[in-house]
């Protein structure tokens, strides 16, 4: 049996939930009156058009139906920049992308320049025939391109699936194909560990066997040397450069999808969950503040992959 440390009381004090009777008072709340419970929480995310009914939800073998917030319109990419950056907060640090290579600085990257970023890149998509409802698949290493591309796809209604950077191509290839993505994001190669990893390079093989792929979107990241097919490959680079960072959020139902993420196939064929838009941005900022007891100018680290 592990150790137990109890915290202090500076820390008790200073946290979201600060004993186990709270815990479970809160808990007891969402049981007992679960959709006032959830009415109350759905107040952490800016919405574009009020829901009317909470939940309507049935595990009867006959009727399995979940929903949440219905008739209620967000985007998911509003949430996380632009209501910051409305607010008065677009000079504070939304993102700080410490790189593979360590002589390199850290960045850190405003919700303003984060914002403009994402924009220009949503423009950039919606110009290579990205539409609302459209799957993105994103191949990328750990760089602020990979949450852009993600929060871009969320902005205008488009639906990612990022794929471990370190997965093959016939990894690659069978998630493009389950979820009929004809647009990809990737990277001319990825670092990792002083190492390069050729992801355009494994892209192409994967592609042998994805003939519906329109573009594939490219960051240069390493200037290395990559293959090219005219007429489907983009640099990103080029592409910023002909839009704007006009590119209002779309707003979008809270039922609507948000992202795929596929199981890691280690069971059978990889299967693809499917997240929604409303429950989900709801769920993570109720679950992100109290189970990492985040504050105000917290900074969280993550060292997972995207």
């Amino acid at each position: 049996m592990s150790d137990r440390f109890p915290p202090s009381d500076d820390v008790r004090a200073r946290a979201h939930i600060g004993s186990m009777d709270a815990y479970e008072a809160m808990y007891r709340r969402s049981v007992d009156d679960n959709e006032g419970f959830w009415r109350e929480q759905a107040d952490r995310v800016r919405w574009m058009r009020d829901f009317h009914t909470v939940r309507d939800v049935s595990y009867d073998p006959h009727d399995v139906h979940i929903s949440w917030y219905l008739g209620g319109q967000l985007n998911a990419c509003d949430n996380a920049l632009d209501r910051h950056v409305d607010a008065g907060n677009g000079d504070r640090t939304a993102l700080i992308a410490v790189p593979d290579d360590s002589e390199s600085p850290a960045r850190h990257i405003t919700y303003a320049e984060m914002r403009d970023a994402v924009a220009k890149l949503a423009n950039v998509m919606k110009a290579q025939g990205v539409k609302t409802g459209d799957r993105v698949t994103i191949y990328l290493p750990m760089i602020p391109e990979a949450a852009y591309t993600m929060l871009a796809c969320a902005r205008i209604g488009a639906i990612h699936s990022v794929v471990f950077a370190g997965f093959s191509p016939d990894s690659l290839a069978s998630r493009i194909l389950d979820c009929e993505s004809d647009f990809v994001v990737t990277a001319d190669e990825g670092r990792r560990g002083g190492r390069t990893v050729p992801l355009k390079a494994n892209v192409d093989k994967a592609l042998e066997q994805c003939p519906d792929v329109r573009h594939v979107l490219t960051v240069r990241n390493t200037s290395g040397d990559i293959g090219w097919t005219d007429g489907r490959d983009v640099w990103m680079h080029d592409a910023l450069e002909a839009v704007t960072a006009h590119c209002p959020p779309e707003p979008m139902d809270a039922e609507d999808s948000l992202f795929i993420l596929y199981t890691s196939g280690s069971t059978g064929k990889p299967k693809g969950v499917v997240h929604t838009t409303g429950g989900y941005c709801v769920w993570t900022s109720l679950t992100h503040e109290l189970v990492f007891d985040i504050h105000e100018g917290d900074v969280f680290w993550c060292t997972a992959d995207v």
